[in-house]
């Protein structure tokens, strides 16, 4: 009894039961709190979605939510008021592909140092893809053209595969301006690459987003960015989303509600592009010894008459 009293009249002791509970309640919710990666740890793994399913919106979890100010999912105002769940909504009721997040397959990656020659890209190319009545929708007047592309000066020539053949690739021509447009036909819940064919005789780095997220870190991607090296005659596929230096979650073509840029970043306003930019290396002349400089050399003529 005396305990008690004393417990009662000391302000220090009265606040001792409570700290100890807000300690337990604390303890408590960051257990239920979500244990996703630590951001920013690694430069190449892109945080997984929190679902892959098609219904993103209809998700609730328990716990607190990492990067929302600790709002409670379960809360009823704040699911009355998800500020996203318009943005999801439109996300779902858009038509046509986007690009999944896949299983994850072994692609090791050989990380090395390169020196550009400028800070801006000696070229660039894109490439739209769709379903077919999406690409039929999108190009208008169109026509099959060659699977691959030549960009930046013929140093590069890539292509978008599906399985071991590219896929069915074709060009539209406007009658205004050289405004020329690419386009691949997909199918939903298939798989795709990317692949890259260096064709001069130096190093080449290449820089490649996929639905405006940069495939090493799933980031917005910026031509400021690091990519991948090439070697000269080298030619690379680049088969998902960087994980680890050695794996990738595999491209696979999904809806637009179910895409890794609206899983990840509620952001799906760019779905439906795949972008390289292409750099050289500094002091060093992609295209010397190049087979035209071969041939005329081998065949110069020691008794050629006067022009």
């Amino acid at each position: 009894m005396k305990f008690l009293m004393l417990l009662t009249k000391s302000p220090a002791l009265r606040r001792t039961p409570l700290l100890l509970a807000s300690a337990l309640t604390a303890l408590w919710l960051s257990s239920c709190a979500s244990n996703a990666p630590l951001a920013g740890s690694n430069d190449y793994s892109p945080p997984t979605p929190a679902t892959t399913g098609e219904n993103a919106s209809d998700i609730v979890t328990a716990g607190l939510r990492s990067g929302d100010g600790a709002i409670n999912r379960n809360n009823i105002d704040y699911l009355l008021n998800n500020p996203r769940k318009s943005e999801r909504k439109a996300a779902e009721e858009r038509p046509g592909l986007a690009t999944g997040f896949g299983e994850q397959v072994e692609s090791p990656w050989n990380r090395q140092s390169f020196v550009r020659a400028s800070s801006k890209p000696d070229g660039t190319g894109l490439v739209y893809y769709n379903n077919r009545e999406g690409i039929d929708a999108m190009a208008g007047s169109k026509s099959k053209t060659n699977s691959t592309q030549l960009i930046s000066g013929e140093k590069i020539e890539w292509g978008i595969k599906g399985g071991m053949s590219y896929l069915p690739t074709y060009m539209n021509y406007l009658s205004w301006g050289n405004h020329n447009r690419r386009f691949v036909v997909g199918k939903k819940d298939s798989s795709y690459s990317i692949t890259l064919k260096n064709r001069c005789k130096s190093r080449l780095e290449v820089v490649l987003s996929v639905d405006g997220l940069d495939v090493i870190d799933g980031k917005t991607a910026s031509v400021s960015k690091r990519g991948y090296v090439i070697a000269p005659g080298e030619t690379l596929e680049v088969k998902g989303w960087r994980t680890s230096p050695e794996t990738v979650a595999r491209f696979r073509f999904s809806s637009v509600g179910g895409s890794y840029a609206n899983l990840s970043t509620g952001e799906h306003r760019n779905v439906g592009v795949i972008g390289a930019a292409v750099f050289t290396e500094k002091d060093v002349d992609p295209w010397t010894w190049m087979p035209r400089e071969v041939n005329e050399r081998l065949n110069a003529d020691p008794f050629a008459k006067a022009p």
